[in-house]
């Protein structure tokens, strides 16, 4: 693991494993929302609302999944000063917070049909809203601490930590408390969902979670050019000035 956190290396498997992941996730979603969405019949109580799912889910994993990136990349940083991650906190941070907006975005609009309003301060949608502002809060705090200590506090990592606490809460809110949203469908090993619905919804999780780790790894490539470009111009300048 600790040989996948040399830059030089990242960048030779990033070059083509983020176009691969970009190019298979980009054919599965296109493939798997045109199922769910086109071909995929109208279920027996949500009608037509329930072709939503097949965005409103894979958006909900990956804003989840964006801060445990977070908070493992945050980890990694804080326990062996791995020189990639806090760049790797950076590069789930947008798409993560994207993702986590989407969800709510989704969300709303299955909400105005199934509640009769767009919101209600539910448990689970409470606790991912409070997860979109972690997000906001997390670029906020690593913008500054890279403006004010060059890039070498600690405060990131330790607010990505402390903020994966509101990760479980989401999972489990709707279990913990008399929670309006619906109990999770699908569970370790077993599904409560029918197959032509299932299907696509896993088809469209796959997609859409190839298309994350694309944009991750992207991001993680511009940052290294950003750093290294900067890098050099600061010797440039050294140098210079040396004369």
């Amino acid at each position: 693991m600790h040989g996948f956190a040399n830059p030089a290396r990242f960048l030779r498997i990033a070059r083509w494993l983020m176009p691969l992941c970009m190019g298979v996730g980009v054919v599965i979603a296109t493939v798997a929302l045109y199922w769910g969405l086109f071909r995929a019949p109208p279920e027996r109580l949500q009608g037509e609302t329930v072709r939503i799912v097949f965005l409103h889910v894979p958006a909900a994993w990956l804003g989840m999944a964006g801060w445990m990136g977070i908070a493992a990349a945050s980890f990694s940083e804080l326990v062996w000063r791995h020189p990639l991650a806090g760049i790797a906190a950076r590069g789930c941070a947008v798409p993560g917070a994207v993702f986590t907006a989407v969800c709510l975005i989704t969300g709303s609009l299955w909400g105005r049909p199934a509640w009769g309003t767009w919101w209600v301060w539910d448990g689970r949608l409470t606790s991912m809203l409070v997860l979109l502002f972690l997000y906001f809060g997390w670029m906020a705090l690593s913008q500054a601490s890279e403006a004010s200590a060059g890039g070498h506090t600690r405060a990131p990592a330790i607010f990505g930590l402390v903020g994966a606490v509101n990760i479980p809460i989401i999972h489990y809110s709707v279990i913990w408390w008399n929670s309006q949203h619906q109990p999770p469908s699908i569970t370790m090993g077993k599904s409560a969902m029918d197959g032509a619905f299932l299907w696509p919804l896993l088809a469209a999780t796959l997609g859409f979670t190839l298309i994350f780790a694309g944009v991750v790894l992207a991001r993680m490539r511009a940052i290294l050019a950003d750093q290294q470009a900067e890098a050099r111009l600061r010797r440039k300048a050294m140098s210079e000035a040396a004369f």
